[in-house]
Parts: structure tokens; C-alpha cells; sequence
């Protein structure tokens, strides 16, 4: 099958757009949340997700990571809302095969409604980032999140489901399906093809059952999928009904030249064809070796797939969120995104895709 090769523009080209100064707090500046957080409760963990999927938290254990340097900005937001349809027609789908994934979400919502939740971030070190820049890194090197900016994007539009989604001759029998309606609604205002808007929204809200206290939102994901492949769109790929980008998108073989990282094959050519070089793959740019630590496979067809939009999604929340991450604070955010890209100015363009969908968001009833 072809491959979409892609180059990634060097820092220089889309330099870091600084927020206008502002005089010193006289402590940790407290601002919004990360665009677009829709959960903010808590539910019980357990070796199943109670949205009626795997958890999430299945995997080897990791270890403690580094705590953040004490002098990075906090930044606390409001805990968004789910909005759920429903009544009879969850009664109802609850009884077929896919209702499974959609009444224990009923369960999660009056938790998720009322309550909050917040904590302190600390970087994950012990993975490596899901896509290590192809670019050279930025002059300064640092990776402080209040070196590109510190503040959080804006919120978005909460998610909704739909419990009556996928029972008609459009429903692929994916669980993403549950997301259809609202994805409807949503792709016009923010420009995100419905297939991938699906796999966004439903990865927050498995993470948000597993991961309560990371906060992530959907117009976080959803920029990365933007400042990645273009929500799988790059270079003339398509999203599939099924999720699955064709042609695969391929990234540029780490060979340590031009100023890209050095990453020798770790998958024997499974997953990017290359037996001497690692490549990003997917439409979220995973790396084969971190792909196969966070691999998850989200639309229950067996087969994890870093080419499909539905697992490369998931994995991607995990990633975000593990280590004990938490989205709600504007320091947590930046830190969480630049541990996915070091370079300040990939975190600047995830801020500014987040920001602008957090915006467009609010104009959908």
C-alpha cells in the first residue's frame, strides 16, 4: 500500500506567537482551562472502564515521573458539562450489542456534572514522545511551559452523545458512534471531518472515566490531530468510514540528519515499513516503540491500529494523561503537549488550533 510521506517545517517557519506582556502576579498566576475540557468528576477505577470498554489503565506500571519546576504557572478552569440524550431511547439501545458502551456512560454523567476536579502536573519522562520532532530544536531548548505563553486556550462546546447513533444504515458499529450526532453538528463550525470529531470526543470521555483527574479536552486532541496530519487529511489522505487513513500517513525516517532525532528501527519494519529507521505513523504521528506502549485498540475490532483515527486517538489521550498529568492548570497543559513535541513552536500552533476550536465550538446550540 502507498505511503504519504510528510515534512514537518523547521521552528523557524511558525515561530511561537508570545501573549502580550503582562506585569508579574504576586504568586502562581491562576487563568482558565485547556480548550475545550468537557469532564471534570471522578469515577472509580477498576480493571474496566465503566463506560463498558477495556480501561484504559491495562499496561505495564510506571514509574513515579519528575515533578514540574516549582516556578511553572498554575492555571485552574471550570469543569465543562455532558450533555446526554436519552431517556427511552437508552433503554432501548441499552439492549443491543452497542448499547453497551453507552448506558455505564448514563452512570458517569451525574458525577461528571457535579463535581471537580484538580491537581498538580508532573512530566512523564520515561516514554518517548508519541511524534519526536523531524525539525531542529528551538534555539533556546527549553521546554518551561511559560517560555511559549503559559495561558490555557479556550473552552469549547460541550460534548453530547447520542444514544440512538449508529443503529441506522451510517453507523459503522463502532462505540465512537455514540459521538455521531454531536459531531454533526459540531464539524460545520469547526471545520474537523465528522469521522475524526467522533474519535476526539469519544477518547475524552473513556479517558475522563479512567483518568478523571487529567482534565483533557476535546479541542486539545483535536488540535494535535490538526498540527499532525491535518485531523488524517495530509497530503491527500482520507479518513475512512471505519477510521482508517488511506494512503498511511508515513513521517520522515529518524536518522539523526538535518537536525532530526536519531530513533533506529524498533518495530522490524512493521509499522512504517523501515527495518533501520523509526518513523511516525498515523494520523496522530506515533513513533513505533511509544505506539506499542499506549497501543489500545478504541473501536473494539480487534486490532490495534496507529493508521486508524479511532485507536490512534485513544492512545493519544493516554499518552496526555499518563503519569499523573492534569490538563485543568494552564502550567499542566503546555507541559502535557510539549511532552508530546518539545518544540515550542509545535505547542504554539496545538494552542492556537485548541484556542480557535474552543471558540468556533460556542456557536453550536
Amino acid at each position: 500500500m502507498p505511503t504519504v510521506p510528510r515534512q514537518r517545517p523547521a521552528p523557524s517557519a511558525r515561530p511561537p506567537q508570545a501573549p502580550p506582556p503582562q506585569a508579574p502576579p504576586p504568586g502562581p498566576l491562576l487563568a482558565g482551562p485547556p480548550g475545550g475540557s468537557i469532564l471534570g468528576g471522578r469515577s472509580i477505577l477498576s480493571g474496566r472502564s465503566i463506560l463498558g470498554a477495556p480501561s484504559i489503565l491495562t499496561g505495564p506500571a510506571q514509574p513515579a515521573p519528575p515533578v514540574l519546576p516549582a516556578g511553572v504557572a498554575r492555571h485552574r478552569r471550570r469543569a465543562g458539562a455532558l450533555l446526554l440524550s436519552g431517556g427511552r431511547a437508552v433503554v432501548r439501545w441499552g439492549h443491543r450489542p452497542s448499547g453497551r458502551f453507552v448506558v455505564p456512560l448514563l452512570v458517569i454523567v451525574a458525577l461528571l456534572a457535579v463535581t471537580g476536579a484538580a491537581g498538580n502536573f508532573a512530566v512523564r519522562a520515561t516514554a518517548p514522545a508519541p511524534h519526536p520532532s523531524g525539525a531542529a530544536p528551538s534555539a533556546s531548548g527549553s521546554t518551561d511551559p511559560d517560555a511559549v505563553g503559559g495561558a490555557a486556550p479556550a473552552d469549547g462546546n460541550n460534548v453530547a452523545t447520542d444514544p440512538d447513533a449508529g443503529t441506522g444504515t451510517s453507523g459503522t458499529g463502532h462505540p465512537q458512534d455514540v459521538m455521531a450526532g454531536w459531531a454533526k453538528k459540531m464539524a460545520p463550525a469547526v471545520g474537523i471531518p465528522e469521522v475524526a470529531l467522533k474519535a476526539y470526543g469519544y477518547a475524552t470521555l473513556r479517558v475522563a472515566a479512567d483518568l478523571p483527574t487529567c482534565h483533557l479536552g476535546w479541542t486539545t486532541l483535536a488540535a494535535i490531530g490538526k498540527v499532525e496530519s491535518d485531523h488524517g487529511r495530509e497530503n491527500g489522505t482520507v479518513l475512512q468510514p471505519d477510521g482508517t487513513a488511506l494512503p498511511p500517513i508515513l513521517g520522515v525516517a529518524l536518522d539523526g540528519r538535518n537536525g532530526r532525532q536519531l530513533i533506529t528501527d524498533t518495530d522490524t519494519g512493521r509499522y512504517d515499513g523501515d527495518r533501520q529507521y523509526d518513523h511516525a505513523v498515523g494520523p496522530m504521528q506515533f513513533i513505533p516503540r511509544t505506539w506499542v506502549q499506549y497501543q489500545i485498540d478504541a473501536d473494539g475490532d480487534g486490532q490495534p491500529d496507529p493508521n486508524n483515527i479511532n485507536d490512534a486517538a485513544l492512545a493519544a489521550a493516554k499518552y496526555l494523561c499518563a503519569g499523573g498529568k492534569d490538563l485543568a492548570s494552564g502550567g499542566g497543559w503546555w507541559a502535557a503537549v510539549l511532552s508530546y513535541n518539545e518544540l515550542q513552536a509545535y505547542a504554539q500552533n496545538v494552542f492556537n488550533a485548541a484556542n480557535d476550536y474552543g471558540v468556533h465550538s460556542r456557536s453550536v446550540a
